[in-house]
């Protein structure tokens, strides 16, 4: 088995799969993606982060307007259940960053996408603007939307790379986006994430491989 057939096999689903979004180009699931990549870029397990998302969508926060009109205490005790830190400025950004998809994109991410163009920086200019969404989550929406927009394929970002290195792959993303179907791209970028921080994970991919 390759070692890309491995990380495929072992870790090949998204993080969006994992905290249970069925991603699709609409406007709900993409705001959620949002929501993920908000909390998945503070420094906290990524488990937390999953949790916090799927806690969230089981209280009734999966879209801008929900978000918003939960009340702070809502998002706080939503957050606390799932264990997540930081909750009070968390609750705080994720009412503040619903009300502006609202302003800046009615609510419809997609907007976003029209107006990015298919260049990836403008597309983090854009993200960067949410609160508490800086650099490491923008990486985050990127990597994980391009299973649904595929015009900013290839996007494997600094985490993926150092994984690919670690597992004695290529690390130009375009040779290593060459050896999966363009729609596997975005699992291939979460097993390589993975294979980055849990040494674990990849001594397992590692064992695949010579099998």
């Amino acid at each position: 088995m390759s070692t890309i057939d491995a990380l495929l096999e072992s870790a090949g689903q998204t993080f969006a799969d994992e905290a249970g979004i069925a991603l699709e180009d609409e406007p709900a699931p993409l705001y959620l993606l949002l929501v993920l990549s908000v909390l998945l870029s503070r420094r906290v397990q990524a488990q937390l982060g999953l949790r916090a998302c799927r806690e969230l969508i089981d209280s009734g926060m999966g879209t801008p307007e929900r978000m918003r009109d939960a009340s702070w205490e809502e998002r706080i005790q939503a957050l606390g259940r799932a264990k997540y830190r930081s909750t009070e400025q968390t609750a705080t950004a994720l009412g503040e960053g619903a009300q502006l998809v609202l302003d800046e994109r009615g609510g419809d991410l997609r907007r976003m996408r029209e107006a990015a163009d298919g260049d990836a920086d403008r597309l983090r200019g854009f993200l960067t603007t949410v609160p508490r969404l800086g650099p490491v989550g923008a990486d985050i929406f990127t990597r994980e939307v391009q299973a649904v927009w595929p015009e900013f394929r290839p996007h494997l970002d600094a985490k993926a790379l150092a994984g690919a290195g670690k597992l004695g792959l290529p690390q130009d993303p375009q040779e290593l986006a060459g050896q999966v179907a363009g729609d596997d791209l975005a699992r291939l970028d979460a097993a390589l994430v993975r294979a980055d921080r849990d040494d674990d994970f990849r001594e397992e991919v590692e064992r695949d491989d010579q099998l």
